[in-house]
């Protein structure tokens, strides 16, 4: 793949994710019926969870380190969501202490 078809594949890519977000509001307006608004309170903390399951599927808590960077790596991530409520935030930081614990500490 060249430089032309990266470039148009991320824009591509963009332009869809781009429309995608905004097709509610410009389907809904100011109006907003109500299993948007509930979609808008769980969606986090589903998306929170399907990342939880998806990330420690495979840890093996028998292991030399037992688990622990992820144990606490998701501990932190649910601490700071719950103190917060920026998935963003949560994820991240749940991200960078994990990457801390696995290359400098485990």
């Amino acid at each position: 793949m060249n430089d032309t078809q990266t470039f148009l594949i991320i824009l591509v890519s963009g332009l869809v994710t781009f429309f995608l977000r905004v097709l509610p509001f410009i389907a809904f307006g100011r109006k907003r019926p109500d299993f948007v608004l509930y979609l808008g309170k769980v969606l986090p903390f589903a998306t929170i969870t399907m990342l939880l399951v998806y990330c420690l599927r495979n840890t093996n808590f028998f292991d030399s380190s037992h688990g622990i960077p992820e144990i606490i790596s998701c501990l932190i991530v649910i601490m700071i969501h719950v103190w917060k409520r920026n998935t963003l935030l949560s994820i991240i930081t749940g991200t960078v202490i994990y990457m801390f614990f696995v290359q400098v500490i485990f």
